[in-house]
């Protein structure tokens, strides 16, 4: 079936790393014998010392539409520091305030919210802080088929990223309209417990429809007491490993290994969608870490301990093109694929698995390979699957 695709954009400007930046002022320095013109990114030499690039800064002239999708990527980045800081900040105001956070904490410790499939406010879903967030990159959306709206499914996420961001943009909120592109699915997007461990900023996300990714909590959308037809669940599958493979013109997927989400396929009876997001990877900048590297075995050791990887990366700035940890304006297409029905079993055996994998990593490689020319023009190398 033909694609189809949605995009918004709030500002018909192009990216500011191929205009915006152009148009800014080279600096120049003179000297007694010479003149010479120092161009932005222009290696400059203190006696044998190389010096770092001059940073490009982004010109006053910024269009607002421009300036409202920065400020609400940076309130995104900010969100969970703000949120902690809060709660300190309660703990030791005032007697009232410290009295309300410790009532809290009680309510956090024992609240299951993440895994009673969340607790969904389509209000704070349809925010414009959403669209302007998603403008920022953009984000755009695109499927392969209608989903009829009488199954349940699991679509698959690939590449992970640094932070997922086509996940959360596009079924974390209504910024692509996804309740309207896939009408009558009630898609949770599913995150690590310990997101829900963290004051306010877990209630944001069962407010975004955001649950947890623990087993329990898929076994309750897809089949506890309210599950109901259209009940479907959006697994980031590569996870803390994939995460630490996300550089910029890569695809390096963590795939292979993967069994659980097929197993939960078929004792649901659910359909798997795998889905595609072309130009994850290409928002950040990663620190080198090639595996035996003093970087990965940290990253691997904390992975092992926290469940989660600390990625080091970094891209541009708030008012500069080149330093800081805000993504880049690079354009993100996350495409859902055929789906791949799955009987339902009772038992489910080693070759039921493996079956059913090939089929998902079939899916995966055909639509990488349908849109790769057209989304994924300055690739380094083609999909890895490991």
């Amino acid at each position: 079936m033909q694609s189809r695709e949605i995009h918004r954009s709030a500002s018909p400007e192009t990216d500011p790393d191929t205009t915006l930046a152009d148009k800014s002022v080279s600096g120049s320095t003179h000297s007694k014998d010479s003149t010479k013109t120092l161009k932005p990114n222009s290696i400059l030499q203190l006696g044998s010392i190389p010096m770092p690039p001059m940073p490009k800064f982004a010109p006053l002239s910024v269009p607002m539409p421009r300036r409202r999708q920065t400020a609400s990527v940076l309130l995104w980045m900010v969100l969970v520091p703000l949120c902690v800081g809060l709660f300190l900040e309660m703990l030791l105001l005032s007697y009232i305030t410290r009295t309300i956070a410790l009532v809290y904490f009680l309510y956090v410790m024992q609240d299951k919210g993440q895994e009673l499939g969340a607790r969904r406010m389509d209000w704070l879903r349809s925010l414009s802080v959403w669209v302007w967030f998603a403008d920022f990159f953009p984000v755009s959306f695109r499927k392969e088929s209608d989903l009829d709206p009488s199954k349940n499914y699991i679509f698959g996420y690939h590449p992970h990223g640094v932070i997922s961001i086509g996940a959360f943009t596009t079924f974390g909120t209504e910024s692509r309209n996804i309740a309207q592109q896939l009408p009558g699915l009630n898609i949770r997007l599913l995150t690590l417990e310990t997101n829900f461990k963290i004051p306010f900023w877990r209630d944001i996300l069962l407010f975004l429809n955001v649950a947890s990714a623990d087993k329990k909590s898929i076994n309750y959308i897809l089949g506890g007491p309210k599950s109901k037809p259209g009940d479907s669940v959006m697994l980031v599958l590569g996870g803390a490993a994939e995460s630490l493979e996300a550089f910029p013109n890569t695809n390096k997927i963590v795939l292979k290994g993967r069994l659980g989400f097929i197993k939960l396929a078929l004792q649901h009876g659910a359909t798997l969608v795998p889905t595609f997001a072309f130009g994850e990877n290409d928002i950040w900048d990663q620190v080198p870490n090639p595996k035996g590297s003093y970087v990965r075995k940290f990253q691997t050791m904390f992975k092992d301990i926290a469940s989660f990887s600390p990625v080091l990366f970094h891209g541009r700035g708030i008012f500069t093109y080149d330093y800081g940890i805000m993504p880049y304006r690079k354009p993100i297409t996350v495409v859902t694929g055929i789906p791949i029905d799955c009987p339902k079993l009772d038992t489910v055996t080693e070759e039921d698995l493996k079956r059913v994998q090939q089929l998902y990593i079939a899916g995966v490689q055909s639509l990488y390979d349908k849109y790769k020319d057209e989304l994924l023009p300055n690739r380094k190398e083609e999909l890895i699957i490991i």
